[in-house]
């Protein structure tokens, strides 16, 4: 299927969260594999540039720090998805964005430091476009997490991580933003990693992974590691099922869905009359549709007579990959 070193996916299969917080990180990994720092550095730059990776670093959530996020989908003519879509990936608060085979054919994440933000980022997209954008925020949120694990075969298991610690919002200060806008797009490959953000920063070594540990620990940080690009990787089936359950049995039943190992994100979104009916969103990942269809029968089943009406959309192709982008 693909060039990649089993060394390779033992580091994708155990790093894509927990990358340490010491000093000299590789040092510490590469014990793990018998291999360098020097080694493992470039094996991770090497797969960066393959697009194995889309990213290496901390992934940030925008809601822990009182911004806006939400999903939101466009119906865009054919004849103008590519200009459409370099208008939407042009706002640096569109964080994800996917092309998926349903009349909304674009569907993407904005990640703002601000609620306002949000409202202001959705009407300028409306304004460059001229469409009307649906805007699904996300009314509660049944699980969120997602490890990857690629097998010899080729083969791609998943299973559930850690969700992420809840509770008061945080507030970042001077030197926690400016962490923040230095490692948006990923940590520096190089021995110490912590000490070239520290240099950016204006702080010690020390001072940046204590920040950082503290990020991390309230959940400003969802997890530090590797990120794997599963299109690249060859698991092309990525379908958002989505389901249209009664009000009162919502709470149950998601979590129900939440359960399922194959399940990376499942949150309850609005309906819109006349539009779209459902009420339910969980995205599922297979090698290939046939894999995904096979693992939403089981969701369709879990909720038996209760689903009313359900349809899976499934991504074409990835239009942009970043995450949560502060500017200086």
């Amino acid at each position: 299927m693909l060039e990649l070193a089993p060394l390779d996916r033992r580091i994708i299969n155990r790093y894509q969260g927990g990358f340490p917080l010491v000093k000299e990180p590789f040092d510490k990994v590469a014990a793990e594999f018998d291999i360098s720092a020097t080694e493992l550095i470039g094996r991770v730059d090497h797969m960066l540039a393959r697009g194995w990776l889309t990213r290496f670093g901390p992934l940030y959530n925008a809601e822990r720090l009182g911004g806006g996020l939400t999903l939101a989908a466009l119906s865009v003519p054919e004849e103008q998805y590519r200009s459409v879509t370099n208008l939407v990936n042009m706002q640096p608060e569109v964080a994800h964005n996917y092309r998926r085979d349903h009349l909304l054919n674009m569907w993407f994440v904005i990640a703002t430091e601000t609620p306002e933000q949000l409202t202001d980022t959705i009407a300028q997209i409306e304004s460059n476009t001229g469409l009307k954008v649906c805007n699904f925020p996300k009314l509660r949120e049944f699980y969120l997490g997602l490890w990857f694990e690629i097998g010899e075969q080729d083969e791609m298991n998943t299973r559930s991580i850690e969700t992420t610690p809840q509770g008061a919002l945080y507030s970042l200060d001077e030197y926690d933003r400016r962490i923040v806008v230095t490692t948006q797009e990923g940590l520096p490959l190089d021995s110490r990693p912590y000490a070239d953000v520290a240099r950016r920063v204006l702080l010690t070594e020390d001072e940046v992974i204590e920040r950082m540990k503290r990020l991390l620990d309230c959940g400003v940080i969802r997890r530090i590691g590797l990120v794997p690009n599963h299109y690249k990787l060859g698991f092309r089936g990525n379908g958002m099922s989505v389901w249209d359950i009664p009000d009162e049995k919502l709470d149950a039943l998601g979590q129900l869905v939440a359960g399922l190992d194959f399940v990376s994100h499942c949150y309850q979104r609005p309906r819109y009359e006349g539009v779209w009916p459902y009420n339910l969103f969980a995205m599922v990942h297979g090698r290939d549709r046939d894999e995904v269809r096979v693992k939403t029968e089981q969701i369709s089943q879990l909720l038996g007579d209760e689903c009313r009406g359900h349809d899976v959309l499934f991504s074409t192709e990835v239009l942009k990959k970043t995450g949560l982008r502060m500017v200086a």
